[in-house]
């Protein structure tokens, strides 16, 4: 099984992101890991890394309601991005909503792996930086 070697944490709150990073060092789950205070802020990232593909992150954990650029409106501009990308990325939402409409929302969207509801426990840190098989080398 391999392992994420880049992932991206798009969220606000920087004591979740702190904690959340942490976890994923301790769990030694994903080898470098990039925060963003919201979705404007990693599209323009996203933008510059189509030249290297080693800028691009095999996993997004997508926080729902961030300023300038919520999680919704930041798929909404990666959907037109995505087909330059040289690797698929794994979306994850993650919010601290448990609005049924919110959850709904984002199945919309084929991108969304899956919704979870904060916090993240050590468990799931685990499987979450997971590449499935077909996109080991």
């Amino acid at each position: 099984m391999k392992k994420a070697e880049l992932a991206f944490i798009i969220d606000d709150d920087n004591l979740y992101t702190n904690v959340l990073t942490k976890m994923v060092k301790v769990k030694k789950a994903c080898h470098n890991i990039m925060v963003f205070e919201n979705g404007a802020e990693a599209l323009e990232y996203l933008d510059f890394a189509l030249q290297d593909s080693s800028k691009v992150p095999d996993v997004i954990l997508l926080d729902i309601n961030m300023p300038i650029m919520d999680g919704f409106d930041f798929l909404d501009q990666y959907i037109n991005l995505e087909h330059k990308l040289p690797k698929p990325v794994i979306i994850y939402m993650v919010t601290s909503s448990v609005s049924r409409k919110d959850k709904e929302r984002a199945e919309q969207y084929s991108q969304v792996s899956q919704f979870i509801v904060k916090p993240i426990t050590m468990d799931q840190i685990e499987k979450l930086f997971i590449l499935p098989p077909e996109e080991e080398e």
